[in-house]
């Protein structure tokens, strides 16, 4: 819901830092990688107990995740590099709810599988309407410029985001705040599904 106002925000910053990187030799695949190594090293130190801490690597990883693309439109896009990317988010979106039902499994098992469940059911919704998108010839770049179709939704990735550093910094209350955001990722990933049928039903 918030992304296409984020994007307006952070991209023209983001292309700038994408150039950069570009002319210093990078290439938007080893940043996606970073970005991944960053956002596991995340988890990993949930996992452990650091929550707080773990809001650094978080952070940097989601800087990366802009910046992938970024680095992509300054040399060239590839619909590999889509792939890695998104199927990298995927992990990451996945990997820290189960570092905080590592942390304390008793307190946060129940929760954590339920969100984890959202997560599945809103991430097929999602993949799904962009193959429709794709073969209907489909095109938006409400979310920015990306090599999928992003559909809308209640929540997005700036959400989710914002979800995670609320669940790092008050993470005795991560059952709760799993409840509600993984029943509105099934809200949203049911919205997205009746607005498939209505403009996908041959």
């Amino acid at each position: 819901m918030l992304d296409r106002y984020a994007r307006r925000l952070i991209d023209p910053p983001l292309n700038q830092l994408g150039h950069g990187l570009a002319g210093r030799g990078f290439s938007a695949n080893s940043v996606t990688l970073i970005g991944l190594g960053l956002g596991l090293l995340a988890a990993l130190t949930i996992a452990l107990g650091a929550p707080v801490l773990a809001l650094v690597p978080l952070l940097l990883s989601r800087l990366a995740d802009g910046l992938d693309g970024a680095v992509a439109r300054a040399t060239q896009k590839t619909d590999f590099g889509g792939y890695l990317d998104i199927a990298a988010d995927f992990l990451f979106y996945g990997a820290i709810p189960m570092a905080f039902v590592l942390a304390d499994p008793g307190a946060n098992g129940a929760a954590g599988a339920f969100l984890l469940t959202a997560f599945y059911f809103n991430g097929t919704s999602f993949l799904g309407y962009a193959i429709l998108a794709e073969k209907y010839g489909h095109k938006t770049d409400a979310q920015g410029q990306k090599s999928l179709y992003y559909s809308n939704g209640i929540l997005e990735g700036t959400e989710t985001i914002v979800f995670f550093v609320a669940l790092c910094l008050f993470s005795s209350s991560f059952a709760p705040l799993a409840w509600i955001f993984g029943s509105l990722c099934f809200l949203t990933a049911t919205l997205r599904i009746m607005a498939a049928k209505q403009l996908y039903t041959d």
